[in-house]
This record gives structure tokens, sequence and C-alpha cells, in this order.
């Protein structure tokens, strides 16, 4: 009996996927390397679980080399003219040196984003491109919430869209609740047990980001004023709230836990593949230092390309004091011709990470601390020592600390002695790799992997036609009810005037008895 209801209950599943048409899904991809990675991997996910996918990309996205493959989905590629690409190179790299070397880093990302929302700009006056996707009749649009413009497109298809957040969650105003007692503000670099002085700091800092994120999404407004008439000019923040669906590119094996909506689904590790051997000259190499082992060195491809020769150095000499090997992706174009290589370093122009992290000789993963990278750190139980350069990577790298999963080292204090020190330290103290090994637990334990969740949310919304009964009310309410002031200050008002009321109450009270008592007198 119970093999019979076993059989149908397969049946109507086989039913439902057979009954479920497949949608017209449009993924948007115009940053940089790894946000592009990310955007290719939910393309390819969703295409693989028999969606039409069309992706819209900018042409001048620089891939790494190993991501150079035929997608077998629909790619839409757009670039700018020569000569306006050249200046924005040339801008952008600048913007890059600032932002990795620490100067004003909040008016750095302000002018980023003023180079964005030109490039969006342009985007949107593209009458060939936008008309082919209208004409698409797209079912959703899947886009990356830190490119603002993919939410103008989205609102210029008038489809709904589904937001892709591939950063820590507190960046980006999500309409969560977020109680500052212990959800850190960004920027904060504070975890979620605050003392006196932090929730103080965490408290300032809410109204000081707040501020600083409102200026952002503002070098978007001449974009939305030359693009949208008056009258239907869209607010970026409330677009932001807009999303039918948000997937954040992480979970609590890394995050610190907090309130959340219906709507918003963890999907951290959404890059994990099957690993593949590593190449011959790799093993041979690692083979060398036996139960030594080997340490991995990836800092990103935007930090690699502006690393100063000083950095190289001293993070060279700190590797030849390890007794483990040493792989470094590091570009042999980059290197210095005066820094002799350390004699168990050896750099690639390109490394297969996630093979590499998941080989048993593994010891150490030295990072930028990019979300990415962490998160292949902590599907394979990997400790970790953090380089952080910009953006969120310091933020990630206070939850790293948190969990005890690695520590972190700042770049401008990066001699090769305490390097060193601290590479040793963290490979020998077995409490790190006990720790790294709790968190790929709570990653692997979770009953659904992160592409099907992916993959069964996005299904979803398309049987249930939105997500209006994930999204909670308070999106539509103004803001002095969402904090109830509205009730404080109905019940002050009443509390006030049942005060005065009293008060007059016992005066008069009060005079009367006087006055009988002046009369009972004479």
């Amino acid at each position: 009996m119970r093999a019979h209801w076993s059989w149908l209950l397969v049946s109507f599943f086989l039913l439902e996927l057979l009954l479920l048409e497949a949608a017209k899904i449009l993924t948007i991809s115009t940053l940089g390397a790894s946000h592009y990675i990310v955007m290719s991997r939910v393309s390819q996910i969703l295409h693989g679980s028999g969606h039409n996918v069309t992706k819209l990309l900018h042409e001048t996205v620089r891939l790494p080399d190993f991501r150079k493959e035929k997608p077998s989905y629909q790619v839409i590629n757009w670039h700018l003219p020569e000569d306006q690409q050249k200046k924005l190179d040339k801008r952008q790299r600048l913007l890059r040196e600032e932002l990795i070397y620490g100067r004003f880093e909040h008016h750095t990302l302000v002018k980023i984003y003023r180079n964005f929302a030109s490039v969006c700009s342009h985007l949107l006056s593209r009458k060939d491109i936008m008309e082919f996707l209208q004409n698409e009749n797209f079912d959703v649009v899947l886009l990356d919430s830190l490119d603002f413009c993919s939410l103008l497109i989205a609102e210029k298809l008038g489809k709904p869209f589904v937001s892709f957040y591939p950063g820590q969650i507190s960046f980006m105003d999500l309409g969560l609740p977020s109680p500052l007692s212990y959800v850190p503000v960004y920027g904060s670099g504070l975890t979620d047990q605050m003392d006196f002085w932090g929730r103080v700091k965490n408290f300032l800092m809410f109204f000081d980001f707040s501020m600083k994120r409102k200026e952002m999404l503002s070098q978007y407004d001449g974009t939305i004023q030359e693009h949208f008439s008056e009258g239907s000019r869209p607010v970026l923040s409330d677009l932001l709230l807009k999303a039918e669906l948000w997937f954040v590119n992480s979970d609590f094996a890394l995050d610190f836990a907090r309130p959340l909506f219906p709507n918003t689904v963890f999907v951290g590790g959404l890059l994990d593949k099957p690993v593949q051997p590593i190449p011959h000259d790799l093993e041979n190499f690692i083979s060398q230092f036996g139960d030594s082992g080997f340490v991995l060195v990836a800092l990103g491809s935007i930090v690699t390309m502006h690393q100063t020769k000083e950095v190289l150095k001293e993070m060279n000499s700190a590797f030849g004091h390890l007794p483990q090997g040493v792989l470094w992706t590091c570009k042999d174009s980059l290197w210095p011709k005066d820094v002799r290589l350390a004699p168990n370093v050896k750099i690639m122009d390109w490394l297969p990470q996630t093979d590499l992290l998941a080989h048993p000789s593994i010891r150490l993963f030295v990072t930028h601390g990019g979300l990415n990278s962490l998160n292949e750190a902590i599907q394979h139980g990997v400790p970790i020592v953090g380089i952080p350069f910009f953006a969120d990577q310091p933020e990630n790298m206070v939850r790293v600390e948190a969990k005890k999963i690695g520590v972190s080292i700042q770049i401008q204090k990066l001699k090769a002695e305490t390097f060193a020190l601290t590479m040793k330290e963290v490979i020998e103290d077995k409490r790190y790799k006990s720790a790294a090994m709790a968190s790929k637990i709570i990653r692997q334990s979770q009953p659904l992997t992160p592409a099907q969740r992916l993959v069964g949310w996005i299904d979803h919304i398309l049987q249930t036609g939105d997500a209006a009964h994930l999204r909670p009310y308070v999106f539509q309410q103004p803001w002095h009810e969402q904090y109830m002031l509205d009730v404080l200050l109905f019940l002050l008002g009443l509390t006030l005037g049942t005060l005065w009321l009293c008060v007059k109450v016992l005066g008069a009270v009060a005079r009367y008895l006087s006055g009988a008592r002046k009369v009972k007198q004479t």
C-alpha cells in the first residue's frame, strides 16, 4: 500500500513538471567579473531546469579565462561606442585603484555609480535593444540588485522581477526588520554581539549609512529624468521593494542570524559544482610538500591587477617562511622582475580554485574576502586568512572572524613577519579547522541545495502569478504607519487629554469643596 502511494506521489510530481510550461526569463549582467560569474551560474541553472533564458550582457565585462564557455542560452551583447568605452575604462581603472588603497571610499563609490548611471543612459537609449526586449514579452526578469540600471530596465519593460543580491544583506535596504541591537549596519565592523558602546556606534552609523546609500542612489536621478516621462518616474529605493523574491548569495553558515521575510531566500554556495581532478603539474607540485600540504592564494581579478610591488614583495617573503607549498593566482606579466619568487611558491595566471579547495592536502586559503571565494572555502571546510581591500570584503571578514573560521589582516599593516606568523597560527591551531568544518556542515546539511532552492522558488512564483502572498503589507504602508507614529501620537494625545481632564475635574472638585467649607463656616 505504501509503495502504491509513493508511486502516485511520483506520478503527480512528474505530471506537474509536464504541465509547467517553460518560462521566458531575462537575466541581466552589466557589472564586474564576480557579478558576472554569479549571474552566469544563475542563468545556467534556470536554463538547465527547462526555462528559456536570455541574458543581457555588457560586452566589455572582463571574463576570467575559465569562464569563456559558450552558453547554451541566448546572450545579447551590447557595448558603448569605442571612444566612450576607452574613457570609461580609464576612469574605472583610476577609481578602482583609489578604492583598493582606501582613499575616500564612499566618495569613490559615488563616482563609480555615477559612471554606471552614465552607461545606463546609453543602454536605455538603445532603441534596438529595448524594443527587442519589449517584444520578447518575458515572464520574469532576474537581475543583480547592485546593478541599479537593471531595475530601470525591468521597470521600462513593465515586467515582474526577482532580485539577486550578490553581497552581504546589510548593504542594501530590502525592507527587512533590522533591530539595531543585534543587526550590524554595513561598514560598522560590528558583530551581532554588541556591548553598550557597540550599540551606540551601530545606532549612529545607521543614520550615516542611510544618507550615504541615498547619495549613491541619487546618481541615477538624471538617467531617470531623461528616460521616464514626468508623472511615471520611479524612485530607485521604491523599486528595490517591488521585487517578487530576494535571493541572497549567503547563508547562516557565514552570516549572522536575523529576521527575514518569506520572500527572502538564502542561496549561499550556488557556485558549488562537482570537483574535478587537478592538472598533473599542480598535483606534482603539491606532492613535493608531503604532509605539510599547501596554501592557496587568490585575491580576485581586480585586486590582482592593482597590487603594488611592495605588497607582492611582503607576501612573497612571508610565503617563503612557510613549510607548505604555495599556489598563488598572480599573472606572471604583473610580477616585478627584480623580486625573486620564493622556492616554495608557484604563481599562475589562473588556478582551478574550487578543485584545489576540495583537495585533501590544502591547509589554508588566503583570499581578499570576496563573498564567492568565502562561500567556496566554507563549502569545503578550509580555514581562511583574509586581506580585505574594499567594498564588502572587510564586512565579510568580520563574519569570518566572528565564526572563528579565520583571521583578517589589513593591507596597510601587511608585513612579511606578522603575515607569516598569522598564517602559521591559523594552520596549526586546530580550532580554526574545526570551525570551518562546522560551517561546512551547516551549509551542506540543508534539505535542498542552493540550486534547488533557486529553481523551486522561481517555479513557485511562475505558477502562482506573483509573490504577493510572500510580501508583507509593510511595503505598502507610509513610514509613519510602519513605525506606529500615528498610534503613539494618538495614545500620547489621549493620555495627555485624560491627564488634563483629570486635573480640571480635580480642580473643580477642590474649588467646590473649598467653597462648601467656606459656606459652612459662615
